[in-house]
């Protein structure tokens, strides 16, 4: 996929979004020296263009009580497309696992998995391994957070 040309003020309305999208169009229109249309059509067609993707409240996980942070790597010795997909699919309907990828080297498989605890977090565990055949999984928890952010940045 081709990366879209973005100017300076593009990036300014993401850079902006980003940091809270509840911000109403005149004043992002305000902030970035356009009128409001203007700046409404430029959202739009970041939108259209697929820039972004969706807006979103990010909730805080320590009160909801979600304070448990788990990396679990997975190897398999299944690499067909037929595991794969079923793979991907049972994984994806497990809502505790917030991030999902497929690796290259060793590891195989890399989840982010946020529980209650660790009791919760073996419930999910042994759900996760009856979703396919694995060969190894590996789990560490998080003992800090040092930096968690879902802004990309904006070169110019």
């Amino acid at each position: 996929m081709e990366s879209l040309v973005l100017d300076a003020t593009d990036r300014r309305i993401l850079a902006i979004l980003q940091d809270d999208a509840t911000v109403a169009i005149a004043e992002i229109a305000d902030r970035v020296g356009l009128s409001a249309t203007p700046c409404w059509k430029r959202i739009k067609r970041l939108e259209r263009e697929g820039v972004i993707g969706k807006r979103v409240a990010i909730l805080d996980r320590d009160r909801l009580g979600l304070g448990v942070t788990v990396i679990v790597a997975i190897r398999t010795a299944q690499h067909s497309d037929d595991w794969l997909q079923t793979f991907a699919e049972g994984v994806s309907r497990i809502p505790e696992v917030v991030e999902f990828y497929r690796m290259s080297g060793e590891i195989d498989y890399l989840l982010k998995i946020v529980a209650r605890d660790i009791a919760d977090y073996d419930r999910i565990y042994r759900k996760l391994t009856k979703v396919a055949p694995l060969h190894d999984v590996s789990s560490s928890f998080a003992m800090q957070e040092i930096k968690s952010t879902t802004a990309l940045p904006l070169f110019d």
